[in-house]
């Protein structure tokens, strides 16, 4: 059952993108605590969403679902998780890229299939979800929701293939664009990622014969899991009682794993094709360093997803690493809504500058990137009022230029990417920085040391591994649209 709104809406931070979704998925037979293994996992991911949380599971035909909005810790209470027994459990936590911050949207998402019930979680995006939908709804199919899961799962659930996996793999040759799935049915646990692995999907071993996969390796080691493997793009992966059946379904064109999950995604303390994304951040740091050195007296960072890249960027520069802003971390979420006179005052609430560590010094401030620069200059006006003497911005990517169609909330446009607007120099007489530069996009490929093959970049270069024609470039609201039109 689907059971009603926890918490309230996320404090917005506008400076950086969202990512999707996180995905929990555990296999154990017998073990009498799974949701809360579940719940463990999701803990860990929560720095993928946090706009709601839910947690399904399978057992005896049947599975049962308990979501919520807001963070786990606000969804979840202690007979929630004892209500919720079985022998598979699925978890996911939500940002929401496409349809509304909503408890409708809420995932996983259940369904029928005529060899039982699933359960699905997502974390990606379908370029082609209106379509897929008006398909459906034109075979009787009902929806509830605006989320192209929804569409996902009742793509499966309605395939005429009795096998899940066969139903799974016919709606893979359908669904375009970025995919990682966790699914359920009452006695199995499946992976699937999308055939260019946009979105990361591991699998780990706990007790010798249990199964997780999870978004990122940081949720397996609270869990006892031994990291395996990732899933591999346009692989079906099913754990069925202790063992793990695989299959190739679509052979990818090309490995196209989102860079920014190295530059801000990810968790530091995660593993991405073998490489740690702490040391690929610190590297950019490298980089950075080499790349646009400047006379300073103290390099800082943006808390809290800018300490990497500032370490890497002391490290080489010889300059000193210190820290010029405390963040207070208890206010990302408000019972308070978020007025204009709010909004403006979010830099203050978030950021206290420390100014006898920054008065009259030369400061590098590093940071992971610039989107819409709405938080930015505030900012370093922050640092000036400090008594900051000069401001030296560093990013460690290149400029974002165009809008993500792969899980992050971006589709709406150029227009709200302030590099999409404005040149380089324009940017730093807008933020109020003395100088300004963003890492190269061949130098943030070497810090990560894969090729530039292994990923996607369209957001610096326009380059989208996935085509995404003009009429299927849908804004975060376009299935609710389309809903809104027809009734």
């Amino acid at each position: 059952m689907n059971e009603g709104c926890v918490g309230c809406h996320a404090w917005s931070h506008e400076r950086t993108w969202r990512d999707a979704c996180g995905v929990i998925g555990i296999q154990a037979p017998g073990v009498e605590d799974i949701s809360r293994l579940a719940y463990f996992g999701l803990f860990a991911l929560q720095h993928r969403g946090q706009e709601s949380a839910g947690i399904a599971v399978g057992r005896d035909g049947d599975i049962n679902v308990h979501t919520g909005m807001g963070l786990a810790t606000e969804v979840f209470e202690e007979e929630d998780l004892a209500r919720l027994q079985g022998d598979v459990a699925l978890g996911h936590v939500r940002y929401s890229t496409m349809g509304s911050n909503v408890i409708e949207n809420a995932q996983p998402f259940i369904a029928e299939h005529s060899s039982g019930p699933i359960a699905v979680a997502h974390n990606g995006n379908l370029v082609n979800a209106r379509a897929l939908r008006d398909e459906l709804e034109q075979q009787g199919a009902q929806f509830e929701a605006t989320s192209d899961t929804e569409v996902i799962t009742q793509l499966i659930a309605r395939s005429s293939h009795d096998r899940i996996e066969d139903a799974i793999a016919e709606a893979m040759t359908r669904m375009q664009g970025a995919y990682s799935l966790g699914i359920i049915t009452p006695d199995r646990l499946i992976a699937v990622r999308d055939p260019q692995g946009v979105r990361p999907l591991c699998v780990g071993r706990l007790n010798g014969d249990q199964w997780v996969i999870a978004s990122e390796t940081c949720a397996l080691y609270p869990l006892g899991a031994d990291y395996v493997r990732e899933v591999e793009p346009g692989e079906i992966i099913s754990f069925v009682g202790g063992d793990m059946h695989s299959m190739q379904v679509m052979e990818p064109e090309r490995k196209s794993c989102c860079i920014f999950e190295f530059i801000y995604f990810a968790r530091p303390d995660s593993h991405i094709y073998g490489r740690s994304i702490y040391q690929s951040r610190v590297r950019m740091g490298h980089m950075l360093a080499r790349q646009s050195p400047v006379d300073a007296d103290m390099v800082m960072p943006v808390p809290e997803t800018g300490i990497p890249h500032a370490v890497g960027f002391a490290e080489v520069s010889g300059i000193p690493y210190g820290e010029g802003f405390i963040k207070n971390r208890y206010i990302h979420r408000t019972f308070i809504k978020p007025s204009q006179r709010m909004r403006a005052l979010g830099v203050r609430m978030k950021l206290t500058p420390l100014r006898e560590a920054i008065a009259g010094k030369r400061l590098v401030v590093v940071d992971d990137s610039i989107v819409r620069g709405t938080t930015t200059g505030p900012e370093i006006e922050l640092l000036r009022q400090a008594g900051a003497r000069e401001i030296h911005l560093r990013i460690s990517c290149p400029p974002i230029k165009y809008p993500c169609f792969y899980g992050i909330d971006t589709s709406a446009g150029r227009s709200e990417l302030i590099a999409a607007r404005m040149s380089k120099e324009e940017i730093r007489e807008y933020l109020g920085a003395d100088s300004l530069d963003f890492l190269r996009l061949s130098n943030l490929v070497k810090a990560v040391g894969l090729p530039r093959s292994n990923f996607c970049t369209a957001c610096f270069d326009n380059k989208y591994p996935i085509p995404v024609p003009e009429h299927l470039r849908m804004s975060k609201f376009d299935l609710e649209e389309q809903q809104a039109t027809r009734a």
